[in-house]
């Protein structure tokens, strides 16, 4: 019973294929038929390879494009009736075979005029799953008479399927000559070249100039990512870098900074180097040692101000400051036991290659550092708790605290000390529409002198930014965000900050395309020294990537 079961199936399958194919050379068209759908016979010549590969998808679980939905049942398209003439043969394609599919809208809409390309690539989906059941077959499935139907059917649309079969062929040559003229099969090469026209200045109640770097500057960076992976699942980059922006009056104090510059070289140099690979399906690490951040392990939650020189203009603006501790080479695990949670661990050395005495891997400055964080299902809202640990050494170093973002009483609290510090960050992100959400972040540092543990200061940072999505063209962005750069706010045995700096920016980059981009950007740091000054920076950053 078996075999004539499978038999009859197989009959059903070829009865349909010959009666569709007798429609379409006949020009025929149902008596069920809408005589409102006219035939586009011109259609036959310009059918084009994505709808040949949507139709000989069918049949193998999926659909090639959204166009396209597999269904299981008959029952599934609504606009197919028992008492239409091909109901068994649709029954029995759908249900049996699996190698008709329907539209989005749940119609399989059977009055449509088809081309006989169309009907050759519906074909040849049946055909193979036809061939998929002898193969699997224990006892025969098809008579030698279906057998001879097959091979006149496949006789009849040869010219079709040969074409098709040509223009795979024609692919598959066009991909073997990519492979071979690519620059590695294991690495792709990225990059990115920013031009920027930038400029500012810091004056007093008498308009008197309070820096000596507030000329307008045009500079460069060009940055070469080479990634490399050895199982499809790691990547090993590599990047090269060229720089010759500088930030205007950083002679002044740690305000203002440009998120992109610190350069005065035109010489390409290895900016970082890491290897990130998946330890099993929920953990996955990264080691490196050069240019491995904190932000290369820990989530950022700033939204489209962080990039790098992709987002915001300034250095404060562009992520939580407290994110910016001693770094260069470092080792990270980031665990993720579900699509809402991850957890974050790493530990980073500042001056890791030197083997000097107050240097190295683990005798000189350093960071250790631990975050959670939060993904809300729809992926609307983030929100991550962030710690850190650190040590920076006054050896060998110029002391930063805090990346050189706060007043100049933040970078060098202790007057050369070695500084010993816990840090604690806040940070979120929540996206209200796809034109607008809003990111922020809390930041607060306990900074101790590591001589003299006395001596110690609190640090606040806050920010607070806006963010509009496509604003006036796709894929272009703007912003605005207000906040209060790292101060001092309590001392002991060092100095306290008197004011309190306030930062103001906004930026609107401007998408080209999706390769140039242009970005105009003003800042304005209020009460940026103790007599109360304003520090404006304006800049005009075009961006390349490839």
């Amino acid at each position: 019973m078996t075999v004539i079961s499978q038999a009859l199936r197989l009959k059903m399958l070829l009865a349909s294929s010959v009666i569709g194919a007798a429609v379409i050379g006949s020009g025929a068209v149902a008596e069920n038929a809408s005589a409102n759908e006219p035939t586009d016979a011109s259609n036959a010549s310009s059918i084009d390879l994505q709808t040949l590969t949507q139709y000989g998808h069918e049949g193998r679980g999926r659909a090639a494009t959204p166009g396209l939905n597999q269904v299981t049942s008959v029952s599934q398209l609504s606009d197919v009736r028992p008492t239409d003439w091909a109901f068994q043969a649709l029954q029995s394609l759908v249900e049996r075979y699996g190698c008709i599919a329907g539209y989005p809208d749940g119609t399989y809409r059977g009055n449509r005029a088809m081309t006989r390309y169309e009907f050759a690539a519906g074909l040849n989906a049946c055909l193979e799953r036809v061939n998929e059941l002898i193969a699997a077959a224990t006892s025969p499935l098809a008579s030698k008479a279906d057998l001879q139907v097959l091979q006149r059917l496949q006789e009849e649309f040869s010219a079709e399927l040969a074409e098709i079969r040509g223009r795979v062929d024609a692919l598959e040559a066009r991909t073997t000559e990519l492979e071979a003229n690519q620059f590695s099969t294991t690495t792709k090469l990225e990059g990115s070249v920013i031009f920027s026209v930038h400029g500012g200045g810091i004056d007093d109640d008498d308009g008197d100039e309070q820096s000596d770097q507030e000329e307008v500057a045009f500079g460069q960076r060009t940055r070469l990512l080479f990634n490399t992976s050895f199982t499809g699942d790691d990547i090993l980059t590599t990047r090269l870098e060229s720089n010759t922006i500088q930030s205007p009056f950083a002679d002044a104090n740690g305000l203002g900074a440009l998120s992109y510059g610190d350069g005065d070289s035109t010489v390409f140099e290895l900016s970082f180097l890491g290897y990130a690979f998946p330890i099993n399906d929920q953990l996955e690490a990264i080691i490196g040692p050069v240019g491995i951040d904190i932000d290369d392990v820990h989530p950022v939650h700033s939204g489209p101000l962080y990039g790098d020189g992709s987002g915001a203009i300034t250095v404060f603006a562009d992520r939580n400051p407290v994110l910016r501790q001693p770094a260069d080479a470092g080792f990270g695990l980031s665990w993720s036991p579900s699509d809402n949670f991850s957890f974050h661990a790493a530990y980073h050395a500042g001056e890791p290659a030197s083997p000097s005495e107050g240097e190295g891997l683990f005798n000189g400055s350093y960071t250790a550092s631990a975050s959670i964080n939060y993904y809300s299902s729809d992926s609307r809202f983030s929100a991550g708790l962030f710690y850190a640990n650190s040590y920076q050494s006054r050896v060998g170093n110029d002391l930063a605290l805090l990346g050189g973002t706060g007043t100049a009483n933040v970078s060098d609290p202790f007057d050369g000390e070695s500084i010993e510090s816990d840090n604690i960050a806040f940070q979120t992100n929540f996206t209200f529409n796809p034109k607008f959400g809003i990111n922020g972040w809390f930041g607060y540092t306990n900074a101790r002198n590591a001589n003299d543990s006395d001596d110690e200061v609190d640090l606040i940072t806050w920010a607070v930014a806006l963010n509009f999505y496509d604003l006036f063209s796709e894929g272009s962005y703007g912003a605005i965000l207000v906040g209060q750069p790292p101060t001092v706010t309590d001392a002991d045995g060092a100095d306290e900050d008197d004011f309190t700096p306030i930062h103001v920016e906004a930026l609107y980059r401007y998408a080209l395309n999706d390769f140039i981009s242009i970005t105009p950007g003003v800042a304005a740091i209020f009460n940026a020294d103790d007599d109360g000054d304003t520090a404006i920076l304006g800049v005009l950053r075009t961006e390349f990537s490839f």
